[in-house]
């Protein structure tokens, strides 16, 4: 496989509540995506993976990130790694706009 360049505006964007998603990359190894929050936004309960880890790392901004039962406040440059089939979701708790930046290994969505 060679590698592959990808601008913002070549994704696929979903939303999950009010949480813009876009999807970067997708194989059967990795999936790779980002999320943004406005101030105060939550975004919708993910019912976790069955078979795939996932990484939170947070780029901007200051998110709550619920993992079952714990909370994690997240600011630029931490990073949460989601056992499989933990539910999971995001809130901004900022003043600014939030992006978070999510993996998921084995692929997985």
């Amino acid at each position: 496989m060679q590698s592959e360049y990808k601008k913002q505006t070549d994704t696929t964007i979903f939303m999950e509540g009010p949480e813009v998603c876009r999807l970067y990359y997708k194989t059967d190894k990795i999936t790779f995506g980002s999320s943004q929050l406005n101030p105060g936004q939550t975004g919708a309960v993910d019912k976790g993976h069955p078979n795939s880890h996932e990484v939170f790392f947070c780029v901007r901004g200051t998110v709550l990130l619920m993992v079952g039962d714990k909370y994690y406040e997240m600011r630029e440059g931490d990073a949460v790694l989601v056992p499989p089939s933990e539910p999971h979701q995001l809130t901004n708790i900022g003043l600014d706009i939030a992006l978070i930046t999510w993996s998921l290994a084995p692929s997985e969505l």
